[in-house]
């Protein structure tokens, strides 16, 4: 089985070359501009306390951190949306490694602004038996020191993809969280965290495993 970055690199294969070079060139500045912000500092850093929360799952009940914690550690996954291919490629991918992830006695989450009649998308495409919060106006993300808002300079060219924040996020804050990986354990505290302002970036399964594993 092809690895999460091998899959990216696939994808980027095939559908980089189709994007305008006008708007490429748009998309790699504000992307360098986003990591030389040093926004990636901004993120909740290992040893510290993981913000308590009681967000909606896509279907309506409630879940919340004390509810994860008093089952075991968490891995907690930001995505952008569905309309991500990256957030879909990187969720594909965790649900494949589920089985190992609760093996190790952890629990998988994954938290997104995008409203639950959108993100129940990304559930039914990769048929998704995790947990797939929904953080509206992405109040648990900032908790976290990772909000960022989109740049002007990305706004039409996110439109001409089809992409309409606004309707996915149910809000035209034109906030989105960092893509991160958390691994929280039992007491509430961050054992790992990978925060990248880069989004086509995103934590392999087998390290979260392995960090899983050391932390046992």
């Amino acid at each position: 089985m092809k690895t999460l970055k091998e899959q990216i690199s696939a994808f980027q294969e095939e559908m980089l070359p189709q994007i305008p070079a006008d708007a490429m060139e748009v998309m790699i500045g504000a992307t360098q501009a986003l990591k030389e912000s040093g926004i990636e500092s901004n993120g909740l850093q290992v040893g510290a306390t993981a913000p308590g929360f009681a967000l909606p799952n896509y279907d309506g009940g409630e879940r919340s951190r004390a509810d994860y914690l008093a089952k075991g550690s968490v891995v907690l996954s930001f995505y952008r949306g569905s309309w991500c291919p990256y957030c879909n490629l990187e969720l594909g991918a965790l649900q494949a490694a589920l089985p190992e992830i609760e093996a190790l006695g952890a629990q998988l989450v994954a938290v997104s602004p995008e409203v639950p009649d959108l993100s129940i998308t990304s559930v039914q495409q990769h048929k998704l038996a995790f947990d797939v919060l929904y953080d509206q106006g992405n109040r648990i993300a900032e908790l976290f020191g990772l909000v960022m808002t989109l740049p002007d300079v990305l706004r039409p060219i996110y439109e001409k993809f089809g992409i309409d924040l606004p309707k996915h996020n149910g809000d035209s804050s034109f906030t989105l969280p960092l893509p991160a990986t958390y691994i929280i354990n039992p007491q509430g505290r961050v054992v790992y965290g990978l925060v990248d302002a880069d989004y086509t970036k995103r934590m392999e399964p087998a390290d979260v495993l392995q960090i899983l594993k050391d932390n046992a």
